[in-house]
């Protein structure tokens, strides 16, 4: 399912600017050249990386708007990484350091409901099985506190509410007799492969020291890609959400490629639609895919999924509008199972990796958002209405009205060691002049349907794919991952690389530290690289200053701020520890300091897998994260398949034959018989606050 990644492959064909061009001229006007090496020592390769903290100017730390909930920390001022960095490698385990823990928990097929069946180990359940199941491939996820008597949250039970972003069809179906990957079709496949998408509400508890999930609780819940929500807000009801199974374009059905995630400051979970395109394809022999459809990346013939042999919503020429009803974020309310999830339409469609909420100055919601594919676009959303802390059902809504804008980045100049300035160009029919002079939008909702084709056409900048995006919370600073961007075939003097394989993580200061504001400051926080395979300093592809040859890393993916301030950084990328990415090791876990911005690895994941989703309790002193699709097949300890088969046909014959992971893993019992995704909750042996 995986032989190469849709988001490297662009499908922004407008003539926007790049983010690295915004670079170079950042290099040129500060004349940080030297001997056509690219960026200054001073600022990437000798010494720290531009500061957020400067004294002068325009660039002094703002005082950020409180977050409900929240106990301002104050921004320390020396280093406070506590635990001792592991070393990178490869193997079918997790490593972590010193003085920590860890256990296994809710693998995918893991029973959720009292009638729901145990896992088999041979893949051989049905739709209806996976439906009762935990789903695959697990992803963002957010933890949400359970209560205690004394009206305090608890940090030992709640709701672990996480993401199911796809499917490995080589683990997922089980092989029959005499037949190939990926084995006959039929339309209860279908159905098990849909339902392994979507999302778990699994109320999980700490019992003598171990985390359990509890099985058959009232709280437990499955939403998949048969699920019926609700579209809202500014589109809902559009002709272009309309179907000949809902003539309304207002009742969708299910939620796919759950990805990153967010959580608003009401208590409720916002689950993000990414990689929609891949589910969508034809039957026809003829391509009549529209411009929209091409913007978003459909597929002119068949999908790897096969959906739209057996289930013609998938079939863009069937029900060409099928496609416009994903790419939202998605509210769901954890704590009533009985709710239906909403398709908030007013924070436009695009592939959303993840979203972080936060306030402005006068307490409107502020949503920040990325588009991951490569040469697209960075989001905000700020609501019309005010938050009200003190009225949470008054806030039920707040994300169906209000503004959506896209980020131009520029190199203007500005105060202290800043790099670039930006705007916040506003999507928006009638007040922008673009968009109100552009025919092919006839109405804002025709504006949030199309959002990538609106971003085009207001001048965003195109990034090397936008994915997760954490704020600061105290500063009010707001971090992004740029994973990579294979797809890069030109140099320059900012980016010698012929491709950047790498990845960077940029993070920007709203002007007035209001999160509401239009304009903004921006910086590099590290530039990812690998000082192993390039050893001199001077050749951008080691990476800035804080990168090692004892911390490096390629492609940042996850990202979050701890309550305390750390900043957790997770990847998904090469883990072929050769070549290029030699002494990378396994794909990782790194915590950061954003003030002495010193990285440090805390985990190593096993073969194949992504390290992603993160979550804290309140006291911080347990972490949860996801191992996603372990046993991919990909790296050092990868099979060779006989003379005249495939890795796949390795992987029919033996399910088990590149990894049995998290098989023998801590918290888990019996034989798992494939690879599967799980969660992995960490914690300090002697009780304390994690990473310090």
């Amino acid at each position: 399912m995986s032989a190469f990644d849709h988001d490297d492959i662009p499908s922004n064909l407008s003539s926007n600017e790049h983010f690295d061009d915004v670079v170079q001229r950042v290099v040129s006007r500060r004349n940080m050249l030297k001997g056509g090496l690219g960026l200054s020592a001073a600022m990437f390769l000798g010494g720290s990386l531009a500061a957020c903290n400067s004294d002068s100017g325009s660039s002094a730390t703002p005082t950020p708007t409180p977050t409900p909930g929240v106990t301002p920390t104050p921004m320390p001022t020396t280093p406070k990484l506590g635990f001792t960095a592991v070393p990178a490698g490869s193997g079918n385990s997790i490593v972590v350091p010193q003085g920590y823990r860890y256990q296994v928990i809710a693998p995918w097929g893991s029973p959720l409901f009292g009638n729901s069946p145990a896992w088999k180990g041979d893949s051989s359940e049905t739709g209806a099985d996976q439906a009762l199941q935990v789903g695959d491939n697990h992803d963002g996820m957010h933890f949400f506190p359970l209560t205690g008597a004394d009206g305090k949250e608890l940090s030992d039970e709640g709701l672990l509410v996480m993401n199911h972003e796809y499917c490995n069809y080589e683990y997922f179906y089980k092989p029959e007799a005499g037949q190939t990957y990926p084995n006959a079709w039929t339309l209860d496949k279908v159905r098990k492969a849909q339902h392994a998408h979507g999302v778990s509400v699994i109320h999980v508890k700490r019992v003598s020291g171990e985390w359990q999930v509890q099985v058959g609780s009232a709280h437990n819940r499955r939403i998949h890609g048969n699920t019926p929500m609700l579209l809202t807000g500014p589109a809902a009801g559009h002709a272009l959400l309309q179907t000949s199974a809902d003539p309304t374009g207002t009742v969708a059905l299910g939620t796919l490629n759950n990805c990153g995630n967010g959580w608003t400051l009401w208590g409720t979970y916002l689950t993000c639609e990414e990689n929609f395109n891949s589910y969508f394809g034809t039957t026809s022999a003829t391509d009549t895919r529209s411009a929209l459809m091409k913007r978003y990346g459909l597929s002119a013939k068949g999908t790897s999924y096969r959906w739209e042999e057996l289930d013609k919503r998938f079939d863009y020429a069937q029900e060409a509008n099928e496609s416009n009803r994903f790419g939202w974020i998605v509210e769901i309310d954890p704590w009533d199972v009985s709710s239906t999830p909403k398709k908030r339409t007013a924070l436009g469609r695009v592939k959303h990796e993840n979203c972080a909420m936060t306030l402005s100055a006068d307490r409107h919601v502020v949503v920040y958002m990325g588009d991951d594919q490569a040469n697209d676009y960075v989001y905000k959303f700020v609501s019309a209405g005010q938050y009200d802390a003190a009225n949470p059902q008054a806030n039920r809504n707040l994300l169906d009205s209000g503004k959506l804008y896209v980020a131009r980045f520029d190199a203007g100049a500005v105060a202290g060691d800043m790099m670039g300035v930006g705007q916040w160009l506003l999507l928006d029919k009638t007040a922008n002049a673009t968009l109100a002079a552009d025919a092919s939008f006839a109405d804002q909702a025709e504006v949030l349907i199309k959002t990538r084709l609106a971003a085009d056409a207001v001048g965003a900048t195109k990034m090397d794919r936008p994915e997760w995006v954490t704020v600061h919370p105290t500063t009010g600073e707001v971090y992004l991952t740029l994973t990579n961007n294979s797809s890069r075939t030109v140099t320059d003097d900012a980016n010698p690389r012929v491709s950047n394989a790498f990845g960077q993580i940029i993070r920007w200061r709203e002007t007035g530290g209001d999160a509401a504001a239009l304009a903004f400051e921006w910086d590099l926080f590290v530039l990812a690289g690998n000082p192993v395979a390039y050893p001199d300093r001077t050749d951008l592809r080691s990476g800035s200053a804080n990168v090692t040859a004892d911390n490096t890393f390629n492609s940042p993916d996850g990202l979050a701020f701890a309550p305390n301030g750390l900043l957790w950084i997770e990847t998904d990328g090469s883990n072929s520890n050769t070549g290029i990415n030699q002494g990378q090791g396994n794909n990782q876990m790194l915590v950061a300091d954003p003030v002495s911005k010193e990285i440090r690895r805390f985990l190593v994941g096993p073969d194949g897998c992504e390290i992603t989703g993160i979550t804290f309790t309140p006291d911080v002193k347990t972490v949860f994260i996801n191992v996603q699709h372990p046993g991919e097949v990909s790296g050092p300890n990868a099979p060779v398949p006989p003379a005249g088969q495939t890795v796949n046909d390795v992987l029919l014959a033996n399910p088990t034959a590149f990894s049995k992971w998290p098989e023998a893993a801590p918290g888990i019992t019996g034989p798992m018989g494939r690879p599967r995704s799980a969660t992995v909750v960490i914690w300090k042996e002697d009780g304390g606050v994690l990473g310090v």
